[in-house]
C-alpha cells in the first residue's frame, strides 16, 4: 500500500510533533516525529535504529509524561519511516479490563 492510499483523511504537521514509541513491556523507547495523523493511524519518522525491536504492537506516547498514549501496530515500514494503525479497544471494556 502506498503512503498516500489511506482510508481516513490525514492532518499533516508542518514541523512534525515530537512523540515516543515504547514497547508494550517497556523494554525499549525510541524518539520519533509524527508527520501526520488521522483517526485510524499515523506516519512516524523514527530517530535511531529499529533493528531487533518488536514492532508488531507498541505504545505511541503522545505526552512527555506518558499519560497520553495509543496502542499501535505497524502497517508499513520503509527505512526510518513507519506507518502505524491505532488499535481500538473493544467497546464496553475499561482500560483496567483491557490489560
Amino acid at each position: 500500500m502506498a503512503w498516500e492510499n489511506r482510508r481516513n483523511p490525514r492532518v499533516n504537521f508542518e514541523r512534525g510533533v515530537t512523540v515516543q514509541m515504547m514497547a508494550l513491556d517497556g523494554t525499549w523507547r525510541r524518539d520519533c516525529v509524527m508527520q501526520n495523523a488521522s483517526d485510524g493511524g499515523a506516519r512516524l519518522i523514527v530517530n535511531g535504529s529499529l533493528e531487533g525491536l518488536e514492532l508488531s504492537e507498541f505504545f505511541l506516547l503522545l505526552s512527555s509524561m506518558g499519560l497520553v498514549y495509543r496502542r499501535c501496530r505497524t502497517v508499513r515500514l520503509q527505512d526510518n519511516e513507519i506507518g502505524i494503525e491505532f488499535i481500538k479497544m473493544a467497546s464496553g471494556k475499561s482500560r483496567a479490563q483491557a490489560g
